[in-house]
């Protein structure tokens, strides 16, 4: 009895700070919980083996922030901001179309970026050079590892427990802004940020619609994971030998320029066609 009185009592308090507050807090941390788990794993763990007992805790993550581990008001809040739907084969299809699409959207905004400015390679891989000093698979096992960990953290995190509850007072595209911007700032430790911060906040906010238009996590996780596989791999580290192109200010608009700036504007018009068709499903 004590115990209710005093989970009720926190919950009182915490409901008198304003949303956007409690939004914000709860977005950074739930997501912040999960890659700080992650983290801890590498330092106490060898790789590859940290990415074993990482599964678990993913698993565990994910049944407590989708309100699986327990019961009542708690766990309804948990439900509703971790968007818990029971997708349908459309929302399934289309889903998946805009995830694929969002992540070639990213990789042709960067390649384009990169033949109009030179690429910073020293800032873009200084975060990651322990990953070129392992065995290659070892060092996929972690890339991989590591892209699955931001996917669903970062996803449950910002798309789920700090946009949820700004959607329903504010509407979604306020919603879907200031989740944006949060998201871009908590970004802005890692020295790759900073050339491609549009970047970063065009890629939450593709997130924060596909989240929405869903009602799902789902589709936004998988586009997420694939997205830093290729980032890890490509950009951020030399594993697959990195970007090696010039600007066209010294080639010149050539056709590979050209072929990235199609696929671009091909990539975007396909996920708003997708997430046009993309309506949420029932609740699980």
């Amino acid at each position: 009895m004590k115990k209710n009185q005093g989970t009720n009592g926190v919950l009182k308090n915490w409901e008198k700070l304003p949303l956007l507050i409690r939004s914000i807090f709860s977005g950074f941390l739930v997501s912040t919980v999960g890659i700080a788990i992650w983290t801890v794993m590498l330092l106490l763990i060898t790789p590859p083996w940290s990415g074993l007992p990482m599964v678990f805790a993913l698993w565990a993550y994910w049944k407590f922030f989708s309100g699986n581990f327990s019961k009542g008001k708690i766990a309804k809040i948990r439900r509703e901001n971790f968007r818990g739907v029971k997708l349908s084969p459309k929302t399934w299809k289309w889903g998946l179309v805009a995830a694929i699409f969002f992540v070639v959207i990213l990789q042709a905004s960067f390649v384009i970026t990169f033949r109009i400015r030179e690429f910073p390679a020293a800032q873009f891989t200084s975060d990651y050079k322990m990953l070129d000093k392992m065995p290659l698979w070892t060092a996929w096992i972690m890339l991989m590892m590591s892209s699955v960990v931001a996917g669903i953290c970062e996803e449950t995190g910002y798309r789920g427990f700090l946009q949820v509850p700004l959607e329903k007072k504010y509407g979604p595209a306020s919603a879907i802004l200031v989740t944006s911007i949060i998201f871009t700032s908590i970004h802005l430790s890692k020295a790759w940020a900073y050339p491609i911060i549009p970047h970063i906040f065009f890629a939450s906010v593709l997130l924060g619609i596909l989240a929405y238009k869903s009602g799902s996590l789902i589709p936004g996780i998988i586009g997420h994971s694939i997205l830093d596989i290729f980032d890890y791999s490509f950009w951020w580290t030399g594993i697959t030998g990195g970007f090696k192109k010039q600007t066209i200010f010294i080639t010149g608009i050539d056709m590979h320029f050209i072929v990235w700036v199609l696929l671009f504007t091909f990539a975007l018009i396909i996920f708003f066609k997708a997430v046009t068709n993309l309506k949420p499903d029932s609740k699980t």
